[in-house]
């Protein structure tokens, strides 16, 4: 489960030189489409393992897990900030002008921590990624239990991120 950024790049990279249809232009129907089609698998695969989120639900999926349909359930360690957060928005989309620079600079310390927050949960998936590379058969329902709580506080997190941006954004438009 933990890869070497650099490395996968470069074997993706050496790869795709094998594969690339300009490769095969001379050669049957059959080989070019299967040149495409193997060029498609190991985009798709390249995205996934480089990306540690999309990575561990496809492990999930491996396992045959997946994270809670929809993920409606908001994780109990951030339920306050998503709350939070939430009333932030609306407070900062119904303030009168004069308001707005205070909400905004509060918006922005909000923006920080949930930051903060993000890069605790990475780090805690990828920690969870090292105790699967150990091999460890026994704690493997708790692994992915483990595992489906930090997606889960990832996805939220990361909506609230873009939530928060997207605010941020809109008022620094509207300011500008």
């Amino acid at each position: 489960m933990t890869l070497d950024p650099q490395r996968l790049e470069q074997s993706y990279h050496q790869l795709g030189r094998r594969l690339h249809p300009d490769r095969f232009a001379t050669g049957s129907r059959q080989v070019r489409e299967a040149s495409l089609k193997a060029t498609a698998l190991l985009t798709r695969s390249y995205r996934t393992l480089r990306d540690p989120v999309s990575r561990g639900l496809y492990w999930l999926v491996l396992n045959g897990e997946k994270l809670a349909e929809n993920n409606k359930q908001v994780p109990v360690e951030i339920a306050d900030s998503v709350f939070e957060v939430q009333e932030q928005l609306a407070g900062l989309r119904s303030a009168d002008g004069a308001d707005a620079p205070a909400l905004l600079a509060a918006l922005s310390e909000r923006r920080a921590a949930l930051k903060a927050s993000m890069d605790e949960a990475q780090e805690e998936l990828a920690r969870n990624f090292a105790r699967w590379d150990q091999g460890i058969a026994t704690g493997r329902p708790a692994l992915i239990a483990e595992l489906k709580a930090i997606l889960s506080r990832i996805a939220y997190l990361r909506t609230l991120i873009r939530d928060v941006d997207r605010e941020l954004e809109s008022a620094g438009a509207a300011t500008a």
